[in-house]
């Protein structure tokens, strides 16, 4: 058996902060040729905090253009900005994936409650940010574990050390 791969540096996880969107309603155009459909969630508002960071979600700009793929996986796509307390402004785009039963999913569509475990919801963040305190932003790959709330969503940023 080859070792490759066994002797690398493992991965750790620090927690950076945490983001709460609230989405204005979906816009759901017709079946797309290939199947699915394109959907539409812009930005409301939202709020941003972790040890080294704090501040909001600049409302209206920007949203999720998912495809919800006819296999029942929400394929994400959502760009947005963020501005730190200070002023500085973060760009932030999310790709990502958000899938579960039937049952859960219908209770998603609905805005009802739905307890993480009964779904999966991960994101791979890119960020942008101009040089300067936060553009530690810049230089780390970054993982998300989502929460779907009613109306919104929390998504927990970790970055990989």
């Amino acid at each position: 058996m080859s070792d490759l791969g066994q002797n690398g540096v493992e991965p750790k996880f620090e927690f950076a902060f945490s983001v709460q969107i609230t989405l204005m309603p979906a816009l759901w155009p017709q079946e797309m040729p290939r199947g699915g459909k394109r959907v539409f969630v812009g930005i409301e508002s939202g709020v941003f905090e972790g040890p080294n960071i704090k501040g909001i979600v600049v409302p209206g700009s920007g949203g999720d253009y998912a495809d919800a793929r006819k296999d029942g996986v929400l394929d994400f796509d959502a760009r947005y900005m963020l501005k730190e307390d200070d002023g500085t402004f973060i760009y932030l785009q999310n790709r990502g994936f958000r899938w579960g039963t039937e049952d859960v999913m219908a209770r998603m569509k609905a805005q009802q409650p739905v307890d993480a475990s009964e779904y999966y919801m991960r994101v791979a963040p890119k960020f942008e940010v101009e040089s300067g305190k936060h553009d530690w932003l810049n230089k780390y790959v970054f993982v998300g574990v989502a929460d779907k709330i009613p109306r919104g969503n929390i998504i927990r940023y970790f970055k990989v050390l």
